[in-house]
């Protein structure tokens, strides 16, 4: 928009009301462009912004049908799977590049993106559908390069007991926020953190030295009762962004993403949308320091679940449910819901994490899933989105991740009926593959 020499403004929304569409249209605006989200609420987009000039750029499941005056574009309207093989960043893109072949270069955005959705679902951590075409712009482009290895927040830009502390996807219990705890762990496996008086990172290592500590990680995560594929999280597909300034944390597209999602949740989004613009002085400083207060809370929020014996992580019969009521932000639940879902022991279910929003009366739902249960016919965005509408709320998204706003008096009743969803979508799976 900006290359296009359009006059804008962008808001940044958790979700889609009736209250926040009249609040768009109170400034008469000649366009409207959703990204990320809007076909999940085509009910709200139609009866409320009918006769409106509406671009509706999404990758979640749409449902119903749009206004005939709206455009939307929605990778779900061509067949292709939006919850891993193209997120919103790349809906964007593809729209821009069609709008200009030059916008290629804006691709390693769209990489961070999808990297920033967890679409690496494939081997190794790959991106792949049409995210792989993203990645071929980017290579093409000359600004990413691919590799396999050890993947730690802050392989190139951290010392590495400082960059195994950090790591949170998959959350290392005892280890993830604790640098000296991951002192003593490489400690043990004779890996020296230092070469002289120089910290040593990640891509220091000798191949030896990789192995033996992801092997010893792998051992570790076992033996506090992770699954047995979280390890494999460890390592994959590296992302490297070569146009951006070594040391930074804007050179790995994961650590960008993590960079992006920090100051979303911590009430900075305009400086993630600054960054992305091409700040690279005062809003990447900021960011910085952001970041480094969003891992501090992300650690302190999974430490006080995890506590023993406290009933903030409840085991039902067909779901885990993550109380984090009016503790944990509800605007980091879904990370914490995330991170969860690659954590929690044995036997697999989906987790439902919820947080509460007092001035809002509501109760904010983030559901998440495993490869294997989605495989077996589990929905979450149609369960949420089922279970919230009985009770005067709204809900949605992928089958692998969904949310849901449901009154906080319903809460209970709200979990009760999603476990029953659940169950039922499963054990119709089982019948359907007999």
């Amino acid at each position: 928009m900006a290359r296009l020499d359009s006059n804008f403004r962008i808001r940044i929304e958790r979700w889609i009301d009736k209250k926040i569409v009249e609040g768009i249209l109170v400034d008469k605006p000649s366009l409207i462009i959703f990204t990320d989200f809007g076909s999940g609420d085509l009910d709200v987009l139609n009866s409320r912004a009918a006769h409106h000039q509406v671009i509706i750029l999404d990758h979640h499941e749409p449902v119903g049908e749009a206004d005939s005056a709206f455009v939307q574009v929605n990778p779900h309207l061509f067949g292709i799977d939006g919850s891993r093989d193209l997120s919103g960043a790349g809906v964007a893109y593809f729209v821009s590049k069609a709008l200009d072949k030059a916008n290629f270069d804006l691709s390693g955005i769209a990489v961070v993106g999808a990297l920033g959705d967890l679409q690496d679902k494939y081997e190794l951590r790959r991106l792949e559908g049409p995210n792989s075409i993203i990645v071929e712009d980017a290579e093409k482009a000359g600004s990413l390069k691919i590799e396999t290895d050890l993947m730690f927040f802050g392989r190139e830009t951290r010392p590495i007991h400082q960059a195994l502390a950090r790591t949170t996807t998959p959350f290392i219990p005892g280890i993830s926020g604790e640098e000296d705890r991951s002192l003593a762990f490489l400690a043990s496996l004779g890996i020296t953190p230092k070469k002289g008086d120089k910290w040593r990172a990640l891509r220091d290592l000798s191949e030896d030295e990789k192995k033996k500590l992801f092997n010893a990680l792998a051992d570790y995560l076992m033996s506090k009762g992770s699954l047995s594929d979280v390890a494999l999280n460890l390592r994959g597909s590296v992302y490297t962004l070569t146009h951006e300034e070594p040391w930074t944390s804007l050179r790995d597209a994961r650590e960008f993403s993590v960079l992006l999602n920090a100051t979303g949740r911590m009430n900075k989004p305009g400086v993630g949308v600054a960054i992305c613009m091409g700040d690279r002085a005062a809003a990447l400083e900021e960011a910085s320091v952001v970041l480094e207060e969003y891992r501090g809370v992300i650690t302190k929020y999974l430490n006080w679940l995890l506590e023993p014996e406290t009933g903030r992580i409840e085991e039902l019969d067909n779901i885990w449910v993550v109380h984090g009521d009016n503790v944990i932000d509800d605007k980091i639940i879904g990370t914490v819901s995330s991170i969860l879902s690659t954590t929690l022991a044995k036997p697999e279910k989906p987790i439902i994490a919820y947080s509460t929003v007092q001035n809002e009366g509501l109760a904010k739902f983030s559901a998440r899933g495993l490869d294997s249960l989605i495989k077996k016919g589990l929905n979450l965005g149609e369960v949420l989105r089922a279970s919230a509408e009985k009770y005067a709320g709204r809900g949605g998204g992928h089958n692998i991740a969904a949310g849901a706003q449901v009154p906080l008096q319903h809460v209970d009743a709200f979990l009760k009926q999603v476990d029953e969803l659940v169950k039922k979508q499963l054990e119709a799976a089982v019948i359907v593959e007999s």
